[in-house]
């Protein structure tokens, strides 16, 4: 699932993923892409693609049900849209609008 939300933030990326209660798994910096996870080890777990773009935050959320079957390649179990998806994007939304700088 993807969507945005707009900031501007008082906060860096990092300390707004600990709020929202993910972890930091990398940052691609080609990509300018930073990944996250929640819970921080184990399956099923909420995974997170994100970037910023000026002062708005662009997410690409899923639900990652069990760990890549073929080592390297990240085929896996995932969950897009459906309903907990759905609210675990509303929880992350109304989190970070308290953290919207005005």
């Amino acid at each position: 699932m993807k969507f945005t939300v707009k900031g501007p933030f008082g906060e860096n990326i990092y300390n707004l993923g600990r709020k929202i209660g993910y972890f930091f798994l990398r940052e691609d910096r080609e990509k300018k892409e930073f990944e996250l996870a929640r819970p921080a080890r184990g399956y099923p777990r909420f995974h997170i693609f994100l970037s910023v773009e000026k002062n708005d935050i662009n997410f690409k959320l899923h639900l990652d049900q069990k760990k890549p079957v073929y080592k390297g390649l990240p085929a896996h179990a995932g969950e897009y849209n459906t309903e907990i998806v759905l609210k675990e994007a509303d929880r992350i939304k109304q989190v970070l609008e308290k953290n919207i700088k005005n």
